[in-house]
């Protein structure tokens, strides 16, 4: 049992032989372009601040998949060590600028959520992380582990060695994976707020992300609309996951229903009513209560 998952041993057999097949996560990785219209999630956005909540396209995007994890708990999954894992913690990393725009000052930590949020529980969780890490004389725990392994000559080498060793072999304490921005369950970066498109980000070998997703410079999309063709305004969306998850059919669902909670934010207002589980976790209670960085 790892600080962060526990192993499945009962998952298709095509999935058991997959890791030994592909032990490497850069062995594995596919990409797409996902197109999400930005009317919808613009008047949403709208009609929210006028009700006084401040949300953003980041809030709606990550409360959609918080929303399908909930019902495709593959999604939630890990190789390590050529064995499959289910994630018990659902942790979403984020590059965060830090106050006054200067590209070279940034940071990366994660946010702990749970299943049965809604937009509102995984806004206010975005808020908080933001304002916190955005400080230019906040530290988070990633950024104090990076300068504790940079404050002595050769530390750094020793030290990622030590890391890969004991996370291959689950030794690896749950402080430093919590510490971690490569142990989540997905990484978001918002590329269109430093004026850039949307790129196809790999996923590191070094921890257990199985999927990437950058926010790239709204575009406009070509879309059959009876005999007509129309352009609409939407924001791409480049991701990059770990095939070993889960089957090419069941991600085609995925995205389908990730695409449905985007255009109909609506319907992320209230908790899930029926959450499927591999394994049943706390998300942000529990040892994640105050998982936010101070």
């Amino acid at each position: 049992m790892r600080a962060d998952g526990k192993r499945l041993k009962n998952t298709d057999p095509m999935y058991t032989i997959v890791p030994h097949i592909m032990p490497e996560r850069n062995d594995t990785l596919n990409a797409i372009t996902i197109d999400i219209p930005l009317e919808p999630m613009s008047a949403y956005i709208k009609e929210q601040r006028e009700k006084g909540n401040n949300f953003s396209h980041m809030d709606i995007i990550i409360a959609a998949y918080v929303r399908v994890v909930s019902e495709f708990p593959a999604l939630n999954r890990f190789i390590m060590n050529k064995n499959i894992y289910a994630r018990t913690e659902l942790p979403v990393g984020m590059v965060v600028l830090k106050e006054g725009g200067d590209v070279n000052e940034e940071t990366m930590s994660k946010m702990y959520f749970d299943v049965k949020d809604t937009i509102f529980d995984v806004h206010n969780t975005i808020e908080e992380f933001v304002n916190e890490n955005r400080k230019h004389t906040a530290s988070n725990s990633t950024d104090k582990i990076i300068k504790s392994l940079l404050s002595i000559p050769g530390l750094l080498r020793v030290g990622v060695n030590l890391f890969k060793f004991m996370d291959k072999h689950n030794l690896l304490p749950g402080s430093i994976i919590d510490a971690s921005p490569f142990h989540t369950s997905m990484v978001i970066s918002n590329l269109a707020s430093i004026r850039t498109n949307h790129i196809y980000h790999h996923c590191y070998n070094f921890g257990n992300t199985g999927m990437i997703v950058t926010m790239g410079n709204s575009r406009e999309v070509p879309v059959r609309k009876g005999n007509e063709i129309v352009f609409i305004k939407c924001m791409p969306l480049g991701i990059v996951m770990d095939e070993r998850l889960c089957s090419g059919a069941q991600l085609s669902v995925v995205f389908r229903h990730f695409k449905r909670y985007t255009v109909n934010p609506q319907l992320l207002e209230e908790p899930p009513k029926d959450v499927k589980y591999d394994v049943v976790y706390d998300g942000r209670s529990g040892r994640h209560a105050k998982k936010q960085e101070k």
